[in-house]
């Protein structure tokens, strides 16, 4: 009896929520099944040369295997697009002969999601992240770990505010 009770009660909680997705926080209406991303641009010219393909690509894969979302290059449910338009150094953590003991990497992208089932969801927005790294490094053995750490960051929040309902 007991057991009859608590599988009737995940049935009606599979009912209720039966109108949209949910996995890992995610919250996709029903309505929405294609996904496409648009080859990001590069307009930073300190950038290395492949940072746009590589978000791209990386946010590609990201909603792949973090959604029920098929490629759909016609015409998507949702779209994104976007624009490197920041790759930058800065010095940081000034020290007492005028120098620096840190150095931090910058990246920005612009990032538009457009929603063709509801233009209200629509958004353009900047992204912003970056890493510190001690000045005295080879910044060129460093730069590609870099990258992916802020990459990675930049993408969970731009998946985040694009599937989730927080």
């Amino acid at each position: 009896m007991r057991s009859l009770l608590k599988l009737s009660l995940l049935l009606l909680i599979g009912q209720v929520f039966s109108g949209c997705y949910n996995f890992k926080g995610i919250s996709i209406p029903p309505d929405i099944n294609t996904f496409y991303v648009d080859n990001f641009t590069l307009t930073s010219a300190e950038a290395p040369i492949d940072l746009n393909q590589r978000f791209t690509e990386e946010l590609r894969r990201k909603i792949r295997q973090e959604t029920k979302l098929t490629n759909d290059n016609e015409s998507p449910d949702i779209t994104f697009t976007g624009t490197v338009v920041n790759f930058r150094i800065n010095f940081v953590a000034p020290d007492e002969n005028n120098t620096t003991s840190l150095n931090r990497l910058e990246i920005t992208i612009k990032v538009n999601y457009i929603n063709e089932k509801n233009e209200d969801d629509n958004y353009t927005k900047n992204y912003s992240d970056f890493e510190d790294y001690d000045s005295n490094a080879d910044f060129q053995s460093l730069q590609e770990g870099l990258i992916d750490v802020i990459v990675d960051d930049i993408l969970e929040r731009v998946f985040n505010d694009a599937f989730t309902d927080w």
